[in-house]
């Protein structure tokens, strides 16, 4: 059994968006994403959605620590044309999506725009707190990758309450903690990863979730909601969370 979540800051987190090794640790990522098979398990999640699957109005996607909006994009990318028109909101606390990305979203019928924001100045903005508010339209969905494992206590308590009161949907997928992972992110320099993504891949496990932990932490769990938490691949750890339909 793996011992209980420890979070610590994370080396990437602290670095510039400009600085090498950032720029480096980020193109890491995308090597990581294909070893963890995270396009597959978000596509496959997303398409057990059959309720998004509707036409008329775009649907309204969020993704919350975005990053580069890569490896999105290549979920996009496997979706189709099916699933426009989309509009995708890629949040992050950097700017690191660029115009050419952007571009990619549009061939595919996607339309993306970029918010530069804390997720906690987004959780704390007044005119999206209470969905009974007059100005508040709910995402259709909100998306999480490898995001979630950066928070604990209060504010992930806070910051899922505040998912569940924004969106109609929620899909998390993060690392799962435990040993094969753990393995895993310590032979990560295979991959030819620098010092900043072999470090980062250790912690990012240990803060990592397993068994029911998200589950006991969501709210109108049973009321509202109906989720799924379950093992995905060998080293993610998903979320999902959908309005209980009524008969």
């Amino acid at each position: 059994m793996m011992l209980s979540r420890l979070v610590l800051p994370e080396v990437l987190d602290d670095l510039p968006e400009d600085d090498p090794r950032a720029m480096q640790s980020r193109r890491d990522l995308r090597r990581v994403h294909l070893v963890m098979g995270t396009r597959s398990i978000l596509l496959q999640a997303l398409q057990d959605m059959p309720a998004l699957r509707r036409t008329g109005a775009p649907l309204r996607i969020l993704e919350l620590g975005a990053g580069d909006g890569s490896l999105m994009l290549s979920v996009a990318r496997a979706l189709g044309p099916a699933w426009a028109p989309v509009h995708l909101t890629l949040l992050d606390a950097q700017s690191l999506v660029t115009r050419g990305t952007i571009a990619s979203y549009a061939e595919l019928g996607w339309t993306a725009v970029t918010s530069v924001l804390d997720v906690f100045e987004w959780a704390d903005d007044p005119t999206g707190a209470d969905r009974r508010g007059k100005r508040y339209v709910p995402w259709d969905l909100i998306v999480a990758n490898l995001f979630l494992h950066h928070f604990e206590g209060a504010q992930l308590v806070g910051l899922l309450r505040t998912i569940a009161d924004r969106s109609d949907r929620f899909l998390a997928c993060e690392p799962r903690r435990a040993w094969l992972p753990l393995v895993g992110s310590h032979l990560i320099g295979a991959l030819g990863t620098n010092a900043v993504t072999r470090e980062d891949a250790v912690l990012s496990v240990h803060a990592g979730f397993r068994g029911g932990e998200l589950t006991a932490l969501w709210p109108g769990l049973g009321d509202t909601w109906e989720v799924q938490e379950y093992s995905a691949g060998l080293f993610s750890h998903c979320f999902r969370a959908e309005p209980i339909l009524e008969d």
